[in-house]
């Protein structure tokens, strides 16, 4: 079972079944995501990118999670789960996804997609049904790198304030660097908010903004470019935790604008 979501000429699929993802989105009938289960734009929660060999600690408690991406926990475990319809109409949609085992705490998960003829939003909640725990949320789109066979690559432009140090094990050293050249596989912070942009030269040009102050570019894979907003670094469930209470619940939100070029 999956969404459909309309405005003007842009379209949106979103497969809630297979981690409520963002299996489609075009824009007069061109894709902009790579297709197939594993990709699309997914939402990455209770936390992003991977939890240094799967153990964080919260207090004095050592919590392990499964390695799915050995030896580190990858990108959370909601984007492998079913999620549950919560209301839609023609051009929004909210979802929901009760947080379970191996997560070790209650609580409950919640997006919304919202749709406009010129740009998608994206939002994302999380609370706890008691006790305080720290999590994380974010979002993993897969842009084509091409939108037309032989087209042009896709550009892509930030100012990122530093780049985090990524150690040979894929894990932030904690060490902020000068941003370096692409390729990458790297956590940017922009202290000011998200604000990545995305050209397709002569075709499309999308900009994804957010006020989470934190972003991941992933471009080592041919087919596609990822550009992940989400609210702290890898491993931050250990190295700059947000704790989520039952006053303060986490929510994100990620804007993604696009325009026609020529």
């Amino acid at each position: 079972m999956s969404t459909q979501l309309s405005a003007g000429g842009a379209e949106v699929t979103v497969d809630q079944e297979n981690g409520c993802r963002i299996s489609s989105l075009r824009i007069d009938g061109t894709e902009l995501l790579r297709q197939g289960p594993r990709y699309g734009a997914f939402p990455m929660v209770p936390w992003c990118g991977r939890v240094a060999n799967g153990r964080f600690r919260d207090g004095a408690t050592v919590h392990q999670m499964p390695l799915n991406h050995p030896p580190h926990a990858l990108h959370g475990f909601a984007r492998d789960a079913p999620w549950r319809p919560a209301g839609a109409g023609a051009t929004e949609a909210a979802f929901a996804y009760d947080l379970t085992d191996p997560w070790p705490y209650p609580g409950r998960v919640t997006q919304v997609v919202a749709l406009a003829e010129d740009s998608l939003t994206l939002t994302m909640g999380v609370e706890t049904y008691g006790d305080s725990f720290p999590a994380q949320v974010g979002w993993h789109p897969w842009f084509l790198r091409n939108l037309e066979a032989g087209g042009p690559d896709a550009e892509v432009s930030f100012d990122p304030a530093w780049q985090e140090e990524r150690g040979d094990d894929h894990i932030p050293t904690g060490n902020r660097i000068d941003p370096k050249p692409r390729p990458w596989d790297d956590c940017f912070g922009m202290p000011n908010g998200v604000d990545v942009t995305l050209t397709w030269p002569g075709a499309l040009e999308l900009r994804v903004t957010s006020r989470a102050e934190w972003v991941v570019i992933y471009d080592e894979e041919p087919e596609a470019v990822c550009v992940e907003p989400q609210s702290g670094p890898p491993n931050g469930l250990n190295t700059l935790p947000r704790l989520v209470t039952p006053l303060d619940p986490l929510e994100v939100s990620t804007t993604w604008t696009w325009r026609r070029l020529g």
